[in-house]
């Protein structure tokens, strides 16, 4: 008898323990065969657990194993039978392989540069075509369909599937990565580049298993609130053994246990290589994985071998194969398929005597042939099979494959193999020879395409196929059905009055229009509020009450704070996500919920609101990902700006996020000061994304420094939306311009007292709610200028403001100095832009300022100091301000302190 254990690397090892009575050992395991026999699996399962209880409670030391035995999870005697034609099936995954691999031969022939993958695809294609032909059920008037992540390196596949299918053209796979020209196909999953066919960018690692467990908790979040049915529905994430080292595969593996999703199925493609080598190549990954995921509360299925290997597994009595498949570790694993079944009889078989005469009547060929798990359709069909039915869990698969399948010695389990772009003659003889396709050798160096007739019975089974699962797939829905109406004005009037003497913060302004925009009777139910862990910092608890954080399993305890008023309350309808502490949670969050309209036919608005410095060089990847696929909601950075946010200190201070988010083309991004600005964003960015349908989204900063909002001056909308608009007005008597934005327009409007008062300078003060707007625009303006020089110039908007208001421009902001210098282009005068550079620290907001120069005595003197450079005041002004406010000249410069 043997007891398991688990050794530092994750395989499943085995030592011996002495039998001291094997005729009673005999009596327990035949005691439970018998009960298998009789009650089955799920009877024996209790029986043991139960065992095993009362072992523990007696003080018996059980050693815990987090792997099972390194064979099928399914033994062959429990598969289905398989309900397709494998003949058939096994002809269309062969003409998908030759076509996703003459896609990237073709274009490397072209070109060394446009690269592509062969191996991935080639290793993952059986894994995809049962799901094609058995699973993966698409979208229908009558059911909203499965929604299925494809792992980024595989593309050449779903486009060659999709050429077979009819709905790409043979000159489409021929612009395989050559988009310029149009006609063309992106090199990965890009909704933005093919807004028909992808639904999700998945080549980012990583980023496809977090956004699919969110996605799966969003279904679940619509169904509870009855918003939408998602009964039924499933989300398949394909990803590899070597992606899942990447942090974000796995962070939120515990949230889908604890959430138990079983609308969730994760397909790991384990063909036990990444890009440079193996993926383990001292251990093995599929034990390690299995750990990790039950122990995260999955359901684990594994996939290792081929039907070829069942007859062997019968006749393993003395568990000696078993023992061979746990002891050989994944890199000769790796080996033996780059090898020849010599080899693999020699150093697999040939450590045991009773292994090789196992195999003794098998020639070389046949023991080559011994397939893994992942390659066979009858095993991963029983996998999926078991997988779409399991309930309580998330459940993973972990297929065993090998990289490069088919490719022979160019690539088939070679180090080499990710990196393999081309294909010589011999090598593409033997791949059409190994999969059958009906190309001729005269024909064979060019590498055509192949595509049987649409009457021959291969076709008309592929569409059957299809047909019976609502569709085709991968596709998408550009807008929703669903039309939402918008709310009037009212939640808005509050900001558009102002707040009198009161005092508040942007932050609680934003709050307020959040939770006006919800009373909304039916606008109300689509907003998605979403905070990881941060409500009570940001004023937010209120909506605990009214709204409830959303539990699928409701409060199952009673609240310490249960008797105050904003107590907090967990609901299975409720509208909040709370997070925890999760920024890329969140933020996988608000995707699910930004692109509804399209994967659930439902429009939503989610607005996430975080800690703006745990924003974009946390989760820019992300970012980018809500771009490609063009989420349409509102992203709130709190806290926003280098010195607002006065004692948290270093890591605690945003300079640079707000600059970072303008590089992603489609976000618009605003920093205003004043209730009214935020106010009329969000209406008009309500009205472009819900209204319009425009696959924009938008990230606005909000600040936690109180002070009074005045209510909005008349006509200042269309300024405000497009990124300035003059707030204060020196008169006839204005000699320079001051621009400012975020809770630094107040020290800007302030400096302009200062110089008026102390110097006699009358200045106008700009709000500048968005540079990168005004850049956008103004290299829009210039581009059409370059392309039409015989026609009457465009201005940028900011030229249009600024060509006639005298004197010298001055800009300040809470951010990075490279923020305002977007702008300079396109400002006609002498331009001085001051900034955050720098780390942050800790102190009050004033010691702060004055520290990174933004303050409005660091305004004034960069005003004084512009004006007297264009001979406009003496440079002994600039002298007189340097004293009387204080200022030290040898101060030492920000950043470099």
């Amino acid at each position: 008898m043997t007891e398991r254990n688990l050794d530092p690397r994750g395989l499943s090892g085995a030592r011996l323990i002495q039998d001291n009575d094997p005729q009673e050992t005999r009596e327990w395991l035949e005691a439970l065969e018998a009960v298998i026999r009789h009650a089955g699996p799920k009877r024996a399962h209790y029986l043991i657990e139960r065992l095993i209880d009362q072992a523990r409670q007696a003080g018996v030391a059980i050693p815990y194993s987090a792997t099972t035995p390194y064979i099928n999870t399914i033994p062959a005697e429990l598969e289905p039978s398989y309900p397709g034609d494998l003949d058939l099936e096994r002809r269309i995954r062969s003409f998908v392989r030759w076509n996703a691999m003459a896609m990237v031969v073709r274009a490397n022939r072209r070109s060394t540069e446009y690269g592509g993958h062969i191996a991935s695809y080639a290793s993952a294609a059986t894994l995809y075509e049962v799901g094609f032909n058995h699973f993966f059920r698409a979208p229908n008037e009558n059911f909203g369909g499965d929604l299925v992540f494809f792992q980024g390196h595989a593309s050449p596949g779903m486009y060659a599937r999709a050429f077979l299918e009819g709905r790409l053209s043979e000159e489409q796979l021929a612009n395989f990565r050559s988009e310029v020209a149009g006609n063309g196909l992106s090199s990965y999953p890009h909704p933005w580049l093919m807004p028909d066919f992808w639904q999700f960018p998945t080549v980012s690692m990583g980023l496809g298993p977090l956004m699919a467990i969110y996605q799966a908790r969003f279904m679940r979040y619509l169904h509870d609130r009855e918003l939408a049915d998602t009964s039924g529905r499933k989300v398949w994430c394909f990803c590899g053994d070597g992606e899942m080292d990447e942090p974000e595969s796995v962070g939120a593996l515990s949230l889908a246990g604890r959430e138990r999703l079983d609308n969730l199925i994760f397909v790991v493609n384990c063909n036990l290589q990444r890009l440079d080598g193996p993926v383990r190549g001292d251990g093995k990954i599929i034990q390690e994985l299995e750990s990790l995921f039950r122990g995260a509360g999955w359901n684990v299925i594994k996939v290792i071998w081929g039907s070829r290997w069942d007859p062997l597994l019968a006749r393993d009595t003395q568990g000696l194969l078993k023992k061979r498949m746990e002891e050989v570790v994944d890199g000769e694993y790796q080996t033996y398929k780059a090898k020849d079944g010599a080899y693999v009889r020699q150093h697999f078989f040939g450590k045991y005597p009773e292994l090789l005469e196992m195999v003794k009547d098998m020639s070389d060929e046949q023991i080559f042939r011994l397939d893994r798990g992942g390659h066979d359709p009858r095993k991963i069909y029983a996998a999926y099979d078991r997988a779409v039915k399991h309930v309580g869990q998330p459940t993973v698969i972990l297929a065993k494959t090998i990289k490069g399948y088919g490719m022979g010695e160019a690539g088939e389990g070679r180090m080499g193999a990710h990196q393999q772009k081309k294909l010589e003659e011999k090598a593409l003889r033997q791949f059409r020879d190994r999969f059958e396709i009906p190309i001729p050798d005269d024909k064979l160096l060019e590498t055509p395409f192949y595509k049987p007739s649409e009457d021959s019975e291969v076709m008309r089974y592929l569409h059957e196929r299809r047909r019976a699962l609502g569709g085709y797939l991968p596709q998408r829905r550009r807008q929703s059905s669903v039309f939402l109406s918008l709310p009037d004005d009212k939640p808005y009037d509050f900001a558009f009055k102002g707040t009198g003497e009161r005092e508040m913060s942007t932050t609680m302004v934003f709050v307020r229009l959040l939770a006006a925009l919800m009373r909304d009777r039916r606008f109300g139910r689509h907003v998605v509020p979403i905070v990881p862990d941060e409500a009570r910092t940001f004023g937010m608890e209120g909506l605990f009450r009214q709204y409830g954080i959303y539990s699928h399993v409701g409060q199952l305890f009673e609240p310490e704070d249960a008797g105050q008023i904003n107590y907090y309350r967990e609901d299975r309808k409720g509208q909040v996500l709370e997070e925890g502490i999760c920024e890329a949670g969140a933020m996988a969050d608000w995707i699910a919920a930004a692109t509804s309209y399209s994967n659930h036919d439902l429009p939503m608005v989610p607005f996430y609101i975080y800690y703006s410095m745990f924003g974009y060089q946390r989760v820019g990847d992300l970012c980018w990902a809500a771009g490609d696929m063009q989420a349409r909601g509102f992203l709130v950075g709190g806290t926003a700006g280098r010195t607002t946010l006065a004692g948290e200190g270093l890591q605690h201070q945003d300079g640079h996020n707000l600059h970072f988010f303008s590089a992603v083309p489609n976000c618009i991004a605003y920093d205003p000061c004043f209730g009214y600005e935020l106010a009329v964003i969000i209406r008009d960015g309500l009205k472009r994304i819900i209204g319009n349908g425009e696959n924009v989204y938008y990230y606005l900063t909000v600040m936690n420094e109180n002070y009074p909002h005045p209510p909005m001056p008349e006509g200042v909308e269309a300024g405000i939306l497009k990124g300035m608009y003059r707030i204060v007005s020196g008169g006839d008597q204005a000699r320079v311009q001051l621009l400012g934005s975020g809770t630094i327009l107040r020290e800007v409007m302030a400096a302009a007292e200062l110089l008026q008062q102390d110097f006699g300078i009358a200045a106008d003060v700009w709000s500048v709610t968005s540079f990168s707007e005004l850049h956008r625009d103004g290299v829009q303006a210039e581009r059409w200028n370059q392309r039409h020089p015989a026609e009457a110039p465009k201005k940028p908007y900011v030229t249009e403001c600024l060509e006639k208001a005298p004197g010298p421009v001055v800009a300040a902001t809470d951010y990075i100095r490279s923020h305002a210098e977007q702008i300079r282009a396109f400002v006609p005068q002498r331009y001085v832009t001051l900034g955050t550079d720098g780390y942050g620290r800790s102190d009050t907001r004033k010691a702060l300022r004055y520290f990174f120069e933004v303050d409005r005595h660091a305004v004034a003197l960069a005003a004084l100091k512009a004006l007297a450079d264009e001979g406009n005041v003496e440079a002994g002004v600039v002298r007189q301000a340097i004293d009387r406010y204080g200022i030290d000249p040898e101060k030492p410069f920000p950043p470099t302190v």
